[in-house]
């Protein structure tokens, strides 16, 4: 165990050694700054220790008690397209920052160059990852285990004043009895390591934890993938029987030969087995009596379990909020209502997680390590799926004088317009 232990140290120090060169060399041809902003939480910890349970950071601090084989299930074909509707839909959508509502743009310092800031830290949040990257990391973790998680670290620097790392969810520990004290630690991140690098402490502003499904008897959310774990473990176990059965690799019937003797019994498996099973050659058999075949199973497709499978992927559709039109199903399905099933798709699946990560980096981002509250992230494609339907709202909304020209550009992430050219 010593040589082990040495050895896995050892490992470890050439690991945060090489990293920490090719961040050096990365900022200096990104030109940021060496030392403005430091990284705490280790960025692949399950590849050393996936999760260890052992070294806690205190008696209040609880690990998120997610299965194992949760990121198993969720690369399979069917959890895969159930978490990619909602993941990809989200992190291709159009967003922007700006004012927050209920407060006056031309009242807050600065307003301009501090949203292009922010725009810009959010498309580049670190040296190697855009804002797609980044999002779908958390968007996944989120689906499967309910947990999704972001260091947050401030570089004081006016034109880029964070930077953003995303963070394995699975090694997050919360603790249980922090009282809101600001300067005191909320989580812990499990790194796999020995002593005290065993733990990370990171304070409430230093990290984004996003939990989907919250609830009051833990503290922990419950991912989409957890409420579908034991319906996707009988769908695998179902598609891997009848792929045996269609394969041929599970027999269903018996020869049965009536008053044979065991020499004859064994003398015809032997034959059975080395001339026929095979080589496609027709089996001749003379005999007193004649074989009977004994059948185990119907011999039809109702063997394979279509229906009960097509139940399991319905009960996983349910499990993400889609309809199972989405996922394969679609012999129900007409015209008529295949357009409302996307609507409905779009507004149970997709809106409610949109909302839920934009709440998260308005608040937590920009509010409480920035101390910027003036200003808000929101998503602009959010309320609207079809293009035509939202630009005939927003024209009979011009119309009737609710909405002026400027707050239609401020609503779809354009600039302001003069005077001189909304009059014209």
């Amino acid at each position: 165990m010593g040589i082990q232990a040495t050895v896995k140290d050892v490992w470890q120090r050439f690991a945060g050694t090489t990293a920490a060169s090719e961040i050096a060399a990365t900022s200096e041809a990104t030109g940021i700054a060496a030392g403005a902003s430091e990284r705490k939480t280790a960025m692949l910890p399950s590849i050393l220790s996936p999760y260890n349970p052992l070294g806690r950071p205190g008696q209040s601090a609880m690990p998120k008690p997610t299965p194992a084989n949760l990121r198993k299930l969720a690369e399979t074909p069917v959890v895969r397209r159930a978490i990619n509707l909602v993941k990809d839909r989200i992190a291709s959508m159009d967003w922007q920052v700006r004012v927050r509502r209920g407060m006056d743009a031309a009242t807050v310092h600065d307003a301009t160059a501090r949203m292009a800031a922010l725009r810009h830290c959010l498309e580049e949040p670190n040296s190697a990852d855009s804002f797609r990257v980044l999002w779908e990391q958390v968007l996944e973790d989120l689906l499967v285990g309910g947990f999704g998680a972001v260091e947050m670290e401030a570089t004081g620097d006016a034109a880029r004043p964070f930077q953003l790392w995303a963070v394995d969810g699975a090694t997050i520990q919360i603790d249980g009895a922090w009282d809101g004290d600001a300067q005191k630690p909320r989580y812990a991140q499990a790194t796999g390591r020995l002593g005290r690098e065993g733990h990370v402490s990171l304070l409430d502003a230093e990290l984004i934890y996003i939990r989907l499904n919250p609830r009051t008897h833990t503290a922990f959310g419950l991912g989409r993938l957890e409420v579908a774990f034991e319906t996707v473990n009988q769908f695998l176990s179902a598609s891997r029987y009848a792929g045996r059965l269609a394969s041929n690799s599970v027999v269903q019937y018996a020869l049965w030969l009536n008053e044979a003797t065991p020499e004859q019994h064994d003398r015809l498996i032997r034959w059975w087995q080395d001339e026929i099973e095979g080589t496609g050659r027709v089996p001749i058999l003379s005999c007193e009596q004649k074989p009977e075949v004994l059948r185990f199973a119907g011999g039809t497709d109702a063997d394979l379990r279509l229906a009960w499978q097509e139940a399991l992927i319905r009960m996983i559709a349910n499990a993400f909020e889609l309809p199972p039109m989405l996922l394969g199903l679609q012999h129900d399905v007409n015209r008529s209502t295949a357009g409302e099933m996307a609507d409905e798709a779009f507004q149970s699946a997709v809106v409610p997680v949109a909302k839920l990560l934009a709440e998260h980096i308005t608040r937590d981002l920009f509010a409480k390590k920035l101390g910027w509250r003036e200003f808000e992230f929101c998503w602009n494609d959010l309320e609207s799926r079809d293009e035509m339907q939202e630009l005939k709202i927003q024209t009979e909304l011009l119309q009737a004088g609710v909405l002026t020209v400027n707050e239609v550009r401020a609503a779809r992430g354009l600039a302001p317009m003069a005077a001189a050219e909304v009059t014209q």
